[in-house]
């Protein structure tokens, strides 16, 4: 069988909940330690335990199990019912870098072969290449590729493990051990650190100060109107879909859309278990993209946010946008594939983007949100311009719903609208909507406002 290629940021179904993990690589003839880390929903390991290296080779449930240098053994059936997610990193000793290196992560599920090469790490000494996540009770892995230039003490802290200095490479005698080298202060300014309670997503590292301190005071922003509503420390998937029909065509050109998605982002890294934002192109058909990553949205928007023509390269597969996603309104596919991912009690905030439609199949469209209401999806539309929105502007007079489990508003000029204005409109119904589908046991309480 073909083996299964994934993009940096792309993910896939575990065919196989016992799997082997091997990590191939040269980093300039320097040796790489692989390493594991077994995490709750907080991203962090419960204890040192949980942390997988050569000098502790199996993890306390014994789902991850070091059996080589570069090989592991993982059994998700052994898996607790608090954790969520298995990291797999690597680092390499100073003064080496994985810049220029050759890695691929070569995961074999039952029949299915699973690769996913590194992409886009250049200074950095220890990064996670792939996660083994829990989504909808089904195990997923996603390639990330996501790196620290300080190295291996830095990679483990981000995960929780106390570490004073890095440890011995597997290649060093026990009796000499190679120090972590300081990381000196750098001259220039450095973004502001987020307030309390505003959570921190791989990949801001990387940014520029200039895009950090714009993403934290954005993140400060949607974290304040959490705030405010008791939503603060709820966790929910946040699935963007936006209007890829002809209508849309001096929105796209003047590039709204882009910065729309960027906007759209703090919400993911305030909201999503991992801080991604899961994406949607939509016509009389649609196609799902791979997740937008902190690190990865300018890649992203340049691949992806078109009208016409063929892309996803180098992200993805290649999607014909005139043949599958078309470009006229067609509403029932999309809603539906997003109802049909929606499950297990995870909760789902849809932030729906279209400049009109939603006059055809009206009673079809009437009787999916009342049956959606039992489900644990929020629907959040908002209206692109003066147009006509059909059936949105009846929202909140639908009767005989579980509960109200959707919202529409309308934006003349969404690049005029402030931060403030926007992330208050779009979160104003959700908070109550959670609070509601918890209490009709429509969404699992731990996913509830801590």
């Amino acid at each position: 069988m073909t083996p299964r290629i994934l993009g940096r940021g792309e993910n896939t179904p575990l065919a196989s909940d016992r799997l082997t993990v091997a990590v191939g690589a040269t980093a300039g003839g320097s040796a790489l330690d692989v390493v594991a880390f077994v995490l709750g929903s907080d991203r962090r390991v419960r204890n040192d335990a949980d942390f997988v290296f050569y000098n502790n080779p199996r993890s306390p449930g014994a789902e991850v199990t070091l059996t080589g240098p570069a090989t592991l053994d993982i059994d998700l059936t052994r898996v607790a019912d608090d954790v969520e997610r298995i990291a797999i990193g690597v680092s390499v000793d100073a003064p080496a870098t994985l810049g220029g290196s050759t890695i691929e992560t070569t995961l074999t599920a039952g029949a299915d072969t699973i690769v996913a090469p590194a992409q886009g790490l250049r200074s950095e000494r220890a990064a996670v290449l792939v996660e083994i996540y829990r989504r909808n009770a089904q195990w997923k892995v996603r390639s990330e590729s996501a790196g620290w230039d300080a190295g291996f003490a830095a990679l483990v802290r981000e995960h929780g493990v106390i570490v004073d200095d890095a440890p011995p490479s597997q290649t060093s005698t026990p009796d000499a051990p190679t120090p972590l080298t300081p990381v000196p202060a750098s001259p220039t300014p450095t973004a502001p650190a987020p307030a309390p309670g505003i959570r921190m997503v791989k990949g801001e590292e990387k940014l520029s100060l200039e895009k950090r301190q714009k993403l934290n005071l954005r993140k400060e922003q949607v974290h304040r109107v959490l705030l405010t509503k008791g939503a603060a420390g709820a966790t929910a998937r946040v699935v963007l879909v936006i209007d890829k029909t002809m209508s849309m065509r001096k929105l796209y050109k003047k590039q709204t859309v882009h910065r729309v998605v960027e906007r759209m982002i703090p919400v993911a890294t305030q909201l999503d278990s991992d801080g991604n934002l899961e994406a949607y192109l939509y016509g009389s058909g649609y196609a799902k993209l791979p997740d937008v990553t902190v690190a990865d949205t300018e890649i992203w928007m340049d691949t992806y946010i078109h009208l016409t023509g063929r892309h996803g390269a180098p992200l993805g597969p290649e999607i014909d946008y005139d043949r599958q996603i078309g470009g006229v309104n067609e509403e029932l596919p999309i809603m539906n594939a997003i109802l049909d991912d929606a499950a297990g009690g995870e909760p789902v905030l849809v932030l729906f983007f279209t400049d009109g439609g939603f006059h055809s199949k009206v009673p079809a469209i009437r009787t999916l949100i009342h049956t959606a209401s039992a489900r644990p999806v929020f629907w959040q539309f908002i209206g692109l311009g003066r147009n006509r929105f059909g059936i949105l502007t009846e929202l909140d007079t639908l009767a005989g719903r579980v509960v109200d489990n959707a919202g529409f508003f309308a934006i003349d000029d969404v690049d005029a609208m402030s931060d403030a204005d926007l992330y208050e409109q779009l979160l104003s119904e959700f908070p109550e909507w959670l609070r509601e589908a918890v209490r009709h046991r429509i969404v699992d309480p731990r996913y509830a406002p801590r």
